[in-house]
């Protein structure tokens, strides 16, 4: 070899374009099947699907990953109600692959993919539901003296909350 074929090898190397690396279990892109966004038109919640994994985004970061996208997306919809029931605006939009996917789980159950989302998303409202009436009703209950102060605490730092001067205009997942 002469002792210039290095500096030959790296000037031939610099001139080349750059290319991606390519690995072994290389990312692929993620597809958005479903998207929440505020009246602005940020996205503040999405469905995408990654290889054969779904995944859930709120707020810009990847909160969670399923193989079946419905809970998901009924979680979506009782944010959009929740959001809604605020006075916020906001628009839910899915892809028709994702529409199929309800279609066909509704038609197995014989119920419209309206009536079949909706049952869903009412089990969501359950939830809720039952957690605020256990934090309500059971906790005073079971030992009112030292949980007295906190529930107080608790209920003036809500009411501070509430206030117009502690709200912002974005959502709060």
């Amino acid at each position: 070899m002469s002792k210039q074929s290095k500096a030959k090898r790296d000037k031939r190397k610099k001139l080349q374009p750059k290319r991606p690396i390519n690995r072994l279990n290389a990312q692929q892109q993620v597809q958005n099947h479903a998207v929440l966004t505020n009246e602005e038109g940020q996205v503040v919640a999405a469905i995408g699907l990654q290889g054969t994994e779904w995944l859930l985004a709120i707020g810009g970061q990847t909160m969670g990953n399923a193989d079946n996208p419905i809970p998901m997306l009924a979680m979506l919809k009782h944010l959009s109600n929740v959001q809604e029931k605020e006075g916020r605006k906001v628009n839910l939009e899915y892809s028709s692959q994702l529409q199929q996917l309800i279609d066909d789980l509704a038609a197995d159950e014989g119920k419209t993919a309206d009536e079949y989302l909706t049952q869903l998303v009412s089990e969501f409202e359950g939830v809720e539901g039952e957690e605020g009436e256990d934090a309500e009703t059971a906790e005073p209950a079971a030992d009112a003296g030292e949980d007295a102060p906190m529930a107080d605490e608790a209920g003036t730092d809500a009411a501070a909350d509430a206030t117009p001067a502690a709200s912002d205009d974005k959502p709060q997942a």
